[in-house]
């Protein structure tokens, strides 16, 4: 009997993490949003914004990395060169949102909310840590590809891939070895069972966070702002900054951030549609 319950559960943190995130990742595969998303139905509007979350997701991700790179718990899944998303996400920054993006960029709350969480994290327990860089990082890896040419299809973006440096890894050859290495030191990671569960569940943390900010998105849609900016409407900040500058500043930023309250309901549509599939595609193939 006591050998049937040990069968049961997968012995390396990289299957239980995969087991019980499971549901989700079929929730994710299902949803009508990622449908709409694989036609090619996205808009700049909605790309700039969830790209924009990004940002400041792995801005929070990475900070808290580099203050637990020395530590056991983490420290061998420290790839910066491979992995690191931020730089990536600058350069995108400045091509949607132009030179003075820092000060332009959209802040949601429920980017507020996945941030002050990661920082949490890596204060306070950061072995957990590991859920987030698992459900982020190797999501990217898996869908990464996908994404990048659908959006590029979908907005007309040079073949060069300008706008689109997120979705790329150019220190990883072979993205399928990465990720074997990548959960083959996990499995190495020495916890107690009580710390394996937390970071089990965190894992279902990061996915539900991702999914708050599908619900904050859909609020906007709901709602009437037709004569209202972004930075009007409920839920949507602009990122903290020593001054705030309109979006059209910079020759990259023509697609203004102030015509999304102008954008008819069926455009928003397809952009929830694409902000659900930008995180579920990548987090579903892991």
């Amino acid at each position: 009997m006591e050998r049937q319950h040990q069968d049961s559960t997968p012995q390396d943190l990289s299957e239980a993490l995969k087991e019980a995130t499971k549901e989700v990742h079929v929730q994710a595969e299902n949803a009508e949003f990622m449908r709409n998303f694989q036609k090619g139905q996205v808009t700049p509007e909605g790309f700039k914004l969830v790209m924009a979350s990004l940002y400041h997701i792995y801005t929070a991700l990475e900070e808290e990395i580099e203050r637990n790179k020395a530590s056991p718990v983490f420290a061998p899944l420290y790839f910066p060169e491979e992995l690191h998303r931020k730089a990536a996400l600058e350069q995108d920054m400045a091509f949607w949102y132009g030179p003075h993006w820092q000060e332009t960029i959209p802040y949601t709350s429920a980017t507020q909310h996945y941030v002050k969480q990661l920082h949490e994290v890596g204060v306070s327990e950061p072995e957990l840590l590991v859920a987030h860089a698992y459900t982020r990082y190797l999501g990217d890896l898996s869908g990464g590809q996908v994404l990048k040419k659908i959006a590029q299809k979908a907005l007309d973006l040079p073949s060069s891939g300008e706008g689109l440096a997120f979705f790329t890894f150019p220190n990883i050859e072979s993205a399928t070895k990465f990720k074997q290495l990548y959960r083959a030191r996990m499995n190495t990671l020495e916890m107690t069972p009580k710390i394996r569960q937390r970071v089990i569940e965190e894992a279902k943390t990061a996915f539900l966070l991702n999914i708050k900010l599908f619900e904050e998105l859909q609020g906007l849609l709901t709602q009437d702002s037709k004569d209202q900016s972004p930075s009007q409407v409920p839920g949507l900040h602009r990122r903290a900054s020593s001054r705030v500058q309109d979006s059209t500043e910079g020759p990259k930023g023509n697609a203004q951030l102030s015509r999304l309250s102008q954008t008819p309901f069926l455009r928003w549509v397809l952009t929830f549609s694409f902000l659900v599939a930008t995180v579920a595609v990548g987090l579903y193939a892991i």
